[in-house]
């Protein structure tokens, strides 16, 4: 009868007693393999009276998937800083690095583990990977890059890793990951390999820019019309639109600006914030645009057309209707107007609530009735507005208050 027992080298050998010239040829076994990127286990078996006797070592290879290296690749031209965080030997992690192409500076957690917290997260920050970790190294790990302000993703498949996944800002759990890991992460990968979080990167930034978008629309369109309608009426002293027209503009709009969530956009080449300056400018400059836009045609509804009061309204109400939706396709897009195509949602639900306030003001339903002729200066006047004039605008904007030369792609 006897028994056997497998480990870490080092390990097996202090129950195997630890003879000094053993212990030195394991050693360089483990160097040796470790520089091939092999891990090791060391083996023993015991006689019937319990002695335990070293009796070899087994060596394994776990390569990284055939697609680690290019998303490392994609991940790293999209603006990430990869690190690799293992509890393997430091010459397997190196190894493991040079396979998919990170930088060999792989350290271990005594590097920063009696560091400052400041000195550690220089540490940490410099480093390209880190090896023989414990689950607590991980955790300082994660909590050091934060407190660089550092925005965390992690992946992990074990018990071990949960609590550092359950710390980042972004915790991944992967295929086959243990209950615990799927637990504390964000994210729960179904398909092995990573090269699905390029597309949630990319997913996750066109989404960005479709609640940018909105943000720039949804603010110019508000003082568009809150500016335009409260200064006619301390200006003039009369309503420029009915109660019912401005519940119509409320109404038609919120449906062409629900397809925004549909929209085609373009996402960044580079990491996305928030940077509501640029925002609240261009968004700002647009809507008092549209502000100009609409007291000139006032101007030529009360002037060269001399309009009935009711026509007016109606012909005020149509420009609203259909220059605002139109600021839609110039809100979205940093350059020309026609540079991204618009989602097929966006578009012809804007042309189909466009249609029917047209159809709305000719037929005079609930509002005074106008020409066929009237409507369509109000869209000549509405495209030249927001196709010419706004939209380049827009573009000089851009170029004044956006200096990051983020690249944007397909």
């Amino acid at each position: 009868e006897f028994h056997v027992a497998k480990g870490a080298p080092q390990v097996i050998l202090a129950l195997a007693g630890g003879a000094k010239n053993l212990e030195e040829t394991i050693d360089h076994l483990s160097e040796t393999f470790a520089e091939k990127g092999y891990r090791m286990l060391g083996v023993a078996r015991s006689d019937a009276a319990g002695a335990w006797t070293y009796i070899g070592v087994l060596a394994f290879h776990d390569p990284p998937r055939p697609d680690s290296a290019a998303t490392i690749k994609t991940a790293e031209d999209m603006g990430l800083d990869v690190k690799m965080v293992t509890g393997d030997h430091v010459a397997i992690a190196r190894e493991v690095a040079r396979e998919v192409n990170l930088k060999t500076d792989i350290v271990t957690a005594d590097a920063f583990l009696k560091q400052s917290d400041t000195e550690a997260a220089d540490t940490v920050e410099k480093a390209d990977g880190f090896a023989e970790v414990f689950p607590e190294h991980k955790y300082r790990i994660v909590s050091l890059l934060q407190s660089r302000g550092h925005t965390v993703g992690m992946t992990g498949d074990g018990v071990n890793d949960a609590p550092a996944l359950k710390k980042a800002d972004v915790g991944i759990a992967v295929a086959g990951a243990t209950d615990a890991a799927k637990s504390a992460a964000a994210i729960v990968l179904t398909k092995p390999g990573l090269s699905v979080i390029i597309d949630a990167i990319k997913e996750s930034r066109k989404i960005f820019q479709r609640m940018d978008h909105y943000v720039i629309y949804r603010i110019a369109e508000t003082i568009n019309v809150l500016f335009f309608i409260a200064l006619a009426i301390l200006i003039f002293g009369f309503f420029p639109v009915t109660a019912l027209m401005i519940v119509l503009l409320a109404l038609l709009n919120d449906i062409p600006i629900m397809t925004i969530a549909w929209d085609n956009v373009l996402y960044s080449r580079s990491p996305e914030q928030w940077e509501m300056r640029k925002t609240l400018t261009l968004a700002t400059l647009i809507g008092f645009v549209g502000v100009t836009a609409s007291f000139l045609l006032l101007a030529i509804a009360l002037g060269p057309f001399n309009l009935d009061f009711g026509v007016m309204q109606s012909f005020i109400f149509l420009k609203l209707m259909v220059a605002g939706h139109l600021t839609i396709f110039v809100a979205r897009t940093r350059g020309p107007f026609w540079s991204v195509r618009p989602g097929s949602a966006l578009l012809w639900s804007t042309i189909g609530t466009k249609a029917i306030a047209t159809l709305i003001v000719i037929y005079g339903l609930g509002v005074t009735p106008i020409s066929w002729q009237l409507a369509t200066f109000v869209w000549i006047y509405s495209l030249i507005w927001e196709f010419v004039i706004m939209d380049q605008v827009k573009i000089y904007a851009y170029r004044l208050i956006d200096h990051t030369d983020i690249q944007f792609t397909r």
